[in-house]
């Protein structure tokens, strides 16, 4: 007689939407809570108002619950240590600890591991000093990227194209653009190839490769336009070959496990590597400590099995012979945003039609920034929903995903209307 837990979920975007979604189809689940969570999670999970930012309210909630496992959604807890004190609670969480974490809280941090053991990425500097960093921009070519060393909600990478810009934004972000995040910045050469997405979970030793996405961050249609946490993905990425796989697994992801390992910080989690695919092969832009979003909607869409016992299985050092399997099927999502995103945007506003859209084959809506008021589903702004949509092809997925859209009644919102073009490009090869 196999007994059922009870899972907590940590986060309100669309990623914690995916996992809720995927994790309510698992058998091994009595109740699924997420906190806080939004509009459309509540219909996969029982959602609860906690301040996530407070260890022990956290652990509190786990205990008068009786909750077994926790997977924490979002970088910020995890970066502020969150898995560690649910550790020393004695209670089960997927994530790395906040020495783990930095891979993702410090790009500095990235970037000097990379250096130490040699894994492949853009040359760089890192510099809390503006005039210092001047100097070594002036020795540069252009464009150039220039990072906030610490979280900035993905906003933090700028790349400018002219030296006076250049310029401009190290005395922005120095000069506390994005609060403590800049007090230190990096600057690195721009990579030219095609950018992709690649996901493993790994329990400190094994490592478990996922499927391949690639998402559109710039906020306009032909990735046109400043960048945003993302405005669509698809999976797979059709330029993450089987060789290309093998190449990053061998040169970025196994180094890096073994490096944090080696220095007595071993990485438990998903780790997520943004890639650059250059001529000179794959280089790692940056990690990301957490699942992507939204890469999350289109994996979940994809995804075969019953995902908690791999996130278990990575949490307590069982990764070893663990498998997931994926349907043949594309998966490709689209992101609704609040008019003016990323900047000032509109906020409490009506959104029709999602129920409709649901209801078409292979749709699913997955909610990010919403709340239910009155049976009404209103947007809190942001990244708002995640229309995720599978088919045959790329193409396929791409036509249904839009013609759900069609059926969603928001005038305060938008969307890129070609997200997948470059798979949608290939296919048509």
């Amino acid at each position: 007689m196999h007994l059922k837990m009870n899972v907590l979920v940590i986060g309100s975007g669309g990623r914690e939407h995916a996992l809720c979604w995927a994790l309510g189809k698992s058998s091994e689940i009595e109740t699924l809570y997420c906190a806080p969570g939004n509009g459309g999670i509540q219909d996969v999970a029982k959602c609860v108002s906690l301040n996530t930012e407070k260890s022990d309210d956290v652990i509190d909630f786990c205990k008068s619950n009786a909750i077994e496992f926790v997977v924490v959604g979002p970088e910020a807890p995890l970066v502020a240590g969150l898995v560690d004190d649910l550790a020393a609670a004695g209670i089960e969480a997927f994530g790395p600890r906040a020495n783990a974490a930095a891979l993702e809280g410090s790009k500095g941090f990235m970037k000097d591991l990379c250096r130490e053991f040699d894994i492949p990425t853009a040359a760089y500097e890192r510099f809390s000093d503006a005039k210092a960093a001047k100097e070594y921009l002036k020795t540069q070519s252009i464009p150039v990227v220039i990072k906030a060393d610490g979280l900035a909600a993905g906003k933090g990478v700028i790349i400018p194209t002219s030296m006076a810009e250049a310029e401009a934004t190290v005395d922005d972000i120095l000069g506390g653009k994005f609060g403590g995040a800049g007090a230190e910045i990096v600057i690195e050469e721009f990579m030219q190839g095609e950018e992709a997405s690649f996901f493993v979970l790994t329990d400190g030793t094994d490592i478990l490769p996922l499927a391949t996405a690639q998402d559109h961050k710039a906020v306009g249609d032909g990735d046109t336009g400043p960048n945003t946490g993302g405005m669509g993905a698809y999976s797979p990425a059709p330029v993450m070959t089987d060789e290309m796989i093998q190449t990053t697994l061998e040169t970025i992801i196994k180094p890096t496990v073994a490096a944090m390992a080696a220095r007595g910080t071993p990485y438990t989690g998903v780790l997520y590597a943004g890639l650059m695919i250059t001529e000179d092969g794959p280089k790692l832009i940056e990690y990301n400590v957490r699942f992507g979003d939204p890469e999350t909607q289109v994996l979940c869409a994809r995804l075969n099995s019953d995902i908690l016992p791999a996130l278990r299985a990575t949490a307590n050092g069982n990764l070893s012979g663990v498998s997931v399997s994926w349907k043949d099927e594309a998966a490709l999502v689209v992101v609704m945003a609040a008019n003016g995103y990323p900047d000032a945007y509109v906020k409490n506003t009506e959104i029709g039609g999602l129920a409709e859209a649901n209801e078409m084959d292979g749709v699913t809506v997955l909610h990010a920034g919403t709340k239910k008021v009155d049976q009404k589903i209103l947007s809190t702004g942001g990244r708002v929903l995640g229309i995720t949509a599978t088919g045959k092809s790329v193409t396929e997925a791409q036509k249904i995903a839009y013609s759900a859209i069609n059926k969603i009644n928001w005038p305060d919102g938008f969307c890129r209307s070609d997200i997948g073009w470059r798979a949608i490009a290939r296919e048509e090869k």
